[in-house]
């Protein structure tokens, strides 16, 4: 490849310097670990030049073919939600104190560390724990995050999970601790959705490092026995690990007050646009014990005392346990961008405040059952397929209808259908999941049953 003026070190010199320095004879050798069915055997089909201008036009050409929420009404959630972002967030955190300077040292804070102490006092509050890390990439990192805590602080090597948990999630649990633990799924009541509490005595044994639950579960419905599935954890002696979405809490009891150790979970609905499936932002809460600090790879901001007597700082916790300490040799990471996000979603918290919270959440969960109610007077429909309460998202089940088919009629009447369940859920049958918050109106709703009325007929 020649030397390109947008391609940082292509000069062939120093691209030799570094393969040397890293050890390897070419960069093929770095990506020895792509499978070979999925690299590109050809030249990419690029045009030798074009001018600026040209390429800014046929890129837009291609961008034009998506389609917004602003120009369907989507009813797709499954850990990315729609929500209303108010605009006191974008103007925040396009702030340039904090645009460009939201990562580095404390040479470079502008207020940045103070933020972050007050989205980890904001989440601990909401989930009723004492520590918050620092914010993670999304909700599966931060399990992940807790599982491998979990093994580290009990010196065990098994975690136990619900089986209607994301499968997204569960791939990333076991991406990142299946070298160091084994994954077991626990099974569910075919009527309620509950955790099986007696399938979950069968397999808990002394072995277990942690039990994770998530709360309300990814198929929507809120689980009710979270206290039980605490006090099973702690008579094996393993840890309580619970997934929340956060804005549930505006309603639920928070994990902390039903025996949870460790919080975790997906902070997208506090301020962030879903952007075609981001922003993402995991947060990581526990108790505020040095075992937990010190099992966390992750730095964590806290009031210091300063030279000035009655002055206070901010200060990382036991900095050296942290990924940044030796990067080449840490188990976990996170990125800058997450950083931005938790200043976003503090905004967004300190905006709602504990009432506007309760108030937001009240709604969502009025507007979710009002669509359930409608869409289960829809002759061969089922919906929610368990009795479970639920918020913000439920099941519904087509019958012999394939769930492809309807978001296929759906999608030509301006609509996005929920998340097609067949393949994850296969025992669900034709089943799709469906999310209804704040920004669906009961126009929408009402138009989704009307339409799918027809589709279905």
């Amino acid at each position: 490849m020649p030397v390109h003026h947008y391609i940082p070190n292509s000069v062939p010199e120093i691209k030799r310097e570094m393969l040397k320095e890293i050890g390897v004879k070419n960069a093929e050798e770095i990506f020895a670990v792509i499978p070979e069915g999925i690299k590109c055997k050809r030249r990419l089909r690029l045009p030798h030049s074009s001018p600026e201008h040209e390429v800014k036009k046929a890129i837009e050409t291609i961008l034009s073919r998506n389609k917004t929420c602003n120009e369907v009404t989507s009813f797709l959630g499954a850990g990315c939600w729609p929500h209303y972002v108010p605009a006191v967030c974008d103007e925040v955190n396009s702030r340039s104190e904090f645009l460009t300077a939201y990562t580095g040292e404390v040479y470079s804070d502008l207020g940045r560390y103070q933020a972050l102490f007050e989205f980890q006092s904001m989440i601990g509050d909401l989930v009723a724990m004492d520590a918050v890390s620092f914010p993670l990439y999304d909700w599966a990192t931060a399990a992940s995050d807790a599982g491998r805590m979990a093994l580290i602080i009990t010196g065990r090597r098994e975690i136990l999970v619900p089986r209607t948990m994301s499968p997204e999630r569960l791939s990333v649990i076991r991406a990142c601790c299946g070298d160091s633990a084994v994954i077991r799924q626990v099974d569910y009541n075919a009527g309620s959705g509950q955790l099986d509490l007696e399938d979950l005595e069968k397999k808990i044994s002394s072995k277990t490092a942690a039990v994770y639950l998530e709360n309300p579960s990814y198929l929507g419905f809120i689980e009710t026995a979270g206290d039980d599935v605490s006090d099973i954890a702690h008579k094996h002696g393993a840890l309580s690990i619970v997934g929340v979405e956060p804005l549930s809490l505006g309603m639920l009891t928070p994990p902390g007050e039903y025996g949870a150790d460790i919080v975790c979970g997906e902070g997208q609905p506090l301020g962030m646009h879903m952007s075609f499936g981001g922003a993402l932002l995991g947060f990581l809460a526990f108790h505020d014990d040095l075992k937990f600090v010190s099992a966390t790879g992750h730095r964590l901001v806290s009031l210091a005392a300063t030279k000035r007597e009655g002055e206070f700082g901010f200060a990382y916790v036991l900095p050296e346990r942290t990924m940044f300490a030796a990067r080449e040799k840490t188990a976990t990471i996170t990125g800058t961008a997450s950083v931005l996000w938790a200043i976003t979603a503090a905004v967004y918290m300190s905006l709602l405040g504990p009432s506007g919270l309760r108030k937001l959440a009240q709604v969502i969960m009025q507007r979710c059952y009002y669509a359930a109610k409608l869409l289960s007077c829809i002759k061969g429909l089922k919906a929610p397929i368990f009795s479970s309460p639920h918020f913000e998202e439920f099941t519904v089940n087509f019958g012999n209808r394939k769930v492809h088919d309807v978001n296929s009629a759906l999608l030509k009447q301006g609509i996005q259908g929920g998340k097609d369940l067949s393949y994850e859920f296969p025992e669900l049958g034709n089943s799709a999941l469906y999310c209804v918050t704040e920004v669906h109106a009961k126009e929408d709703i009402e138009r989704l049953a009307t339409i799918l009325d027809g589709v279905v007929e």
